[in-house]
């Protein structure tokens, strides 16, 4: 028979329920990989084990739902140069596409097992990640493969940019046929990354419908370096997310509100490239279902911290605690496609799915009032917990 943790002495329990508050002195009981239970400590009934977390907070496992953790090389000297105020721009990409392709498939692996360990000592239960640093046949294949051994959603970006000495026509086929094709097996989504320096609407637009063709959902990076198309043609084409959102006009934002697609929002990325920050409270305020991720990937936002990403949210994109905590973990569960799945992630109900975190502080406020102190205490995945030395 399957074994019963009780976890009781819940300060403050973050369950993201529609229409629960947060739960004081709350208990939680779980049954193998699932949630058997929850209520006020006082009503818990009997488990075979039973911890008491004295009054800390409790809330969902972080789903980080953009990421790019399958590369190799170092763009630090590119990050200093932005310090100085060189402005950002797309081909430094390149860069990343040459150590990449130079890398050996078991020194990717280790970077994203690293990275993927990582998040998860900092609370990060579910984590998507994309290809899009190889850029040809090979090298995107391996990549999708690598990345489906270690995360849970794995998103096809050949299309993020025209690599060196190819032609836009000539690659643009690649990315729609053989490259897609290759990379197939091992992906749930296809992006393209729709702003200028990388594809322009049309060009965007082919390789979305021809990632549709193949069975996967479509994912844009769009409006990053300025006014474009990405959001509208995300909203078009009835794209799961549309991520980056830096500039967005009032039409934008007022389509976003009207569609399924989410606006993902990344607080590291912004800082690190020094563009405007996204627009949160606008969109929020606007009904426009919002995630926020970390953007991890080595030239313009190597964090693994949804942590920080959250008290950026809060103290500098004006989102409160509540919307933050559930942008970073509902609204990138929304996101990805897995809000609403027997294996549903994002939120604390019965039946549902055990992926938690425990916070060395009694409410979740703490995370934008310490900004900057690791606050994980305790996580659980699946069920399992993850064991202390590895946090």
């Amino acid at each position: 028979m399957t074994r019963t943790l009780l976890l009781t002495g819940i300060g403050e329990l973050t369950t993201h329920a529609p229409g629960e508050p947060r739960l004081r002195d709350a208990a939680m009981i779980i049954a193998g990989d699932r949630i058997a239970w929850i209520g006020q400590a006082a009503d818990a009934p009997a488990a075979d084990e039973s911890v008491s977390l004295e009054g800390r907070a409790v809330l969902p496992g972080w789903v980080d739902s953009h990421t790019h953790m399958v590369f190799a090389g170092d763009r630090s000297a590119e990050f200093e140069a932005r310090m100085a105020g060189q402005k950002y721009a797309a081909g430094g990409i390149a860069t990343t596409v040459r150590a990449t392709r130079a890398a050996s498939e078991a020194e990717l692996t280790a970077t994203l097992a690293r990275l993927r360990a990582e998040a998860l000592r900092q609370g990060t239960t579910f984590i998507e990640t994309k290809t899009g640093y190889g850029l040809d046949v090979a090298s995107e294949e391996a990549s999708a493969r690598i990345a489906a051994a270690e995360a849970d959603v794995v998103t096809f970006l050949g299309a993020h940019v025209v690599p060196e000495g190819v032609d836009a026509r000539t690659y643009l086929d690649l990315v729609t046929g053989p490259m897609l094709d290759a990379v197939a097996p091992w992906v749930q989504f296809i992006d393209v990354f729709c702003e200028r320096g990388a594809f322009d609407v049309d060009q965007s637009r082919e390789v979305l419908e021809a990632g549709r063709r193949a069975g996967l959902g479509l994912r844009v990076h769009g409006n990053q370096l300025g006014h474009g198309s990405g959001v509208a043609l995300a909203v078009e084409l009835g794209a799961a997310s549309v991520d980056h959102c830096n500039a967005l006009t009032d039409a934008d934002i007022d389509a976003l509100a009207a569609s399924d697609t989410v606006a993902t929002v990344l607080p590291a990325c912004d800082l690190s490239t020094r563009e405007p920050l996204a627009p949160a409270r606008r969109l929020w305020d606007a009904g426009a279902t919002v995630a926020i991720a970390t953007n991890c990937n080595p030239g313009t936002s190597y964090t693994t911290s949804m942590p920080y990403c959250v008290a950026t949210a809060v103290l500098q994109m004006h989102l409160t605690i509540e919307e933050a905590v559930w942008a970073a973990t509902r609204g990138g569960a929304i996101a990805l496609g897995v809000a609403d799945t027997a294996d549903a992630v994002g939120m604390l109900r019965v039946g549902g799915r055990a992926d938690l975190q425990v916070l060395d502080a009694p409410s979740i406020s703490h995370l934008a009032y310490r900004p900057g102190v690791p606050l994980t205490a305790a996580v659980w995945r699946a069920g399992e917990r993850v064991p202390p030395g590895a946090l």
